[in-house]
Protein backbone atom coordinates (compact mmCIF):
# COMPACT_ATOMS: atom_id res chain seq x y z
CA UNK A 1 0.00 0.00 0.00
CA UNK A 2 1.51 3.40 -0.92
CA UNK A 3 0.30 6.40 0.40
CA UNK A 4 -1.29 7.35 -2.88
CA UNK A 5 -3.43 3.98 -2.76
CA UNK A 6 -4.45 4.31 0.61
CA UNK A 7 -7.52 2.70 1.23
CA UNK A 8 -10.87 4.97 2.46
CA UNK A 9 -11.82 4.73 6.41
CA UNK A 10 -14.88 6.25 7.69
CA UNK A 11 -15.82 6.03 10.73
CA UNK A 12 -19.06 4.32 12.06
CA UNK A 13 -18.95 5.01 16.10
CA UNK A 14 -17.41 6.59 18.31
CA UNK A 15 -14.92 3.57 19.39
CA UNK A 16 -14.14 3.76 15.51
CA UNK A 17 -13.24 7.56 15.67
CA UNK A 18 -11.29 7.56 19.47
CA UNK A 19 -9.48 4.67 17.98
CA UNK A 20 -8.55 6.42 14.49
CA UNK A 21 -7.83 9.32 16.27
CA UNK A 22 -5.57 7.57 18.97
CA UNK A 23 -3.71 5.41 16.11
CA UNK A 24 -3.45 9.40 13.99
CA UNK A 25 -1.75 10.90 17.39
CA UNK A 26 0.98 7.81 17.52
CA UNK A 27 1.69 8.29 13.84
CA UNK A 28 2.88 11.75 14.40
CA UNK A 29 6.19 11.74 15.26
CA UNK A 30 7.82 8.13 15.68
CA UNK A 31 9.10 6.73 12.64
CA UNK A 32 12.64 8.60 12.43
CA UNK A 33 14.81 8.05 15.44
CA UNK A 34 15.06 11.27 18.31
CA UNK A 35 17.78 12.91 19.85
CA UNK A 36 19.08 10.00 22.39
CA UNK A 37 19.09 7.55 19.22
CA UNK A 38 22.72 5.67 19.78
CA UNK A 39 23.37 5.74 15.97
CA UNK A 40 22.92 1.66 15.42
CA UNK A 41 20.44 0.22 13.29
CA UNK A 42 18.77 -1.29 15.87
CA UNK A 43 18.65 1.85 17.69
CA UNK A 44 16.69 3.59 14.75
CA UNK A 45 14.09 0.43 14.72
CA UNK A 46 13.57 0.72 18.45
CA UNK A 47 11.68 3.68 17.62
CA UNK A 48 9.73 1.52 15.08
CA UNK A 49 9.48 -1.16 16.95
CA UNK A 50 7.77 0.71 19.90
CA UNK A 51 5.33 2.37 17.34
CA UNK A 52 4.03 -1.17 16.52
CA UNK A 53 3.77 -1.94 19.91
CA UNK A 54 1.49 0.79 20.39
CA UNK A 55 -0.50 -0.30 17.42
CA UNK A 56 -0.90 -2.86 18.45
CA UNK A 57 -2.04 -2.00 21.73
CA UNK A 58 -4.73 0.26 19.99
CA UNK A 59 -6.09 -2.88 18.03
CA UNK A 60 -6.44 -4.57 21.35
CA UNK A 61 -8.40 -1.97 23.33
CA UNK A 62 -10.84 -1.14 19.88
CA UNK A 63 -11.12 -5.03 19.36
CA UNK A 64 -12.39 -5.44 22.84
CA UNK A 65 -14.67 -1.59 22.73
CA UNK A 66 -16.76 -3.11 20.01
CA UNK A 67 -18.95 -5.88 18.60
CA UNK A 68 -18.78 -4.96 14.77
CA UNK A 69 -14.99 -3.82 14.32
CA UNK A 70 -14.60 -1.97 11.13
CA UNK A 71 -12.29 -4.30 8.61
CA UNK A 72 -10.87 -0.89 7.09
CA UNK A 73 -9.59 0.61 10.64
CA UNK A 74 -8.35 -2.75 11.08
CA UNK A 75 -6.71 -2.85 7.56
CA UNK A 76 -4.89 0.32 8.41
CA UNK A 77 -3.53 -1.24 11.70
CA UNK A 78 -2.46 -4.00 10.01
CA UNK A 79 -0.50 -2.57 7.21
CA UNK A 80 1.55 -1.10 9.70
CA UNK A 81 3.02 -4.38 11.14
CA UNK A 82 3.11 -5.62 7.15
CA UNK A 83 5.18 -2.72 6.28
CA UNK A 84 7.40 -2.31 9.05
CA UNK A 85 8.14 -6.10 9.01
CA UNK A 86 10.82 -6.07 6.58
CA UNK A 87 12.77 -3.62 7.86
CA UNK A 88 12.68 -4.72 11.22
CA UNK A 89 13.80 -7.93 10.78
CA UNK A 90 16.77 -6.35 8.79
CA UNK A 91 18.00 -4.62 11.06
CA UNK A 92 16.31 -4.82 14.35
CA UNK A 93 19.84 -6.52 15.83
CA UNK A 94 22.88 -5.16 13.96
CA UNK A 95 24.14 -3.16 16.89
CA UNK A 96 27.00 -1.91 15.00
CA UNK A 97 27.66 1.94 14.04
CA UNK A 98 26.55 2.39 11.03
CA UNK A 99 28.85 3.73 8.25
CA UNK A 100 28.11 5.77 5.01
CA UNK A 101 26.67 2.74 3.02
CA UNK A 102 24.66 1.25 5.71
CA UNK A 103 23.01 4.69 6.74
CA UNK A 104 21.90 5.38 3.35
CA UNK A 105 20.50 1.99 3.45
CA UNK A 106 18.68 2.49 6.51
CA UNK A 107 17.20 5.74 5.80
CA UNK A 108 16.04 4.18 2.50
CA UNK A 109 14.21 1.82 5.00
CA UNK A 110 12.71 4.43 7.57
CA UNK A 111 11.96 6.77 4.54
CA UNK A 112 9.92 4.01 2.99
CA UNK A 113 7.75 3.02 6.50
CA UNK A 114 7.48 7.14 6.64
CA UNK A 115 6.04 6.85 3.24
CA UNK A 116 3.21 4.51 4.54
CA UNK A 117 2.73 6.12 8.02
CA UNK A 118 1.90 9.11 6.23
CA UNK A 119 -0.77 7.30 3.60
CA UNK A 120 -2.12 5.95 7.16
CA UNK A 121 -2.42 9.33 8.74
CA UNK A 122 -3.80 11.01 5.74
CA UNK A 123 -6.55 8.13 5.77
CA UNK A 124 -7.56 8.92 9.38
CA UNK A 125 -7.58 12.51 8.87
CA UNK A 126 -9.72 12.44 5.76
CA UNK A 127 -11.99 9.82 7.55
CA UNK A 128 -11.56 11.36 10.60
CA UNK A 129 -12.39 14.94 9.86
CA UNK A 130 -9.07 16.63 10.88
CA UNK A 131 -7.41 16.72 7.25
CA UNK A 132 -6.99 20.65 8.74
CA UNK A 133 -4.84 19.45 11.54
CA UNK A 134 -2.11 18.15 8.95
CA UNK A 135 -2.29 21.58 7.30
CA UNK A 136 -1.97 24.15 10.40
CA UNK A 137 1.40 25.25 11.62
CA UNK A 138 1.83 24.17 15.39
CA UNK A 139 1.82 26.36 17.80
CA UNK A 140 -0.43 29.23 15.47
CA UNK A 141 -3.64 30.08 16.75
CA UNK A 142 -6.85 29.04 14.93
CA UNK A 143 -9.08 31.31 13.30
Amino acid sequence: MHSGRMGKWCPADDAELATGWRLWLELSDRVFPGPSWDGTPAGAIHQVRGLLAACESIRTDYLAETTRPSVALLQLLQSMVFVASFPVDLWHDDTYPLDDERAELLHGDLASFADHVAGVRAALAQGGGWVELDRRPWGLPVD
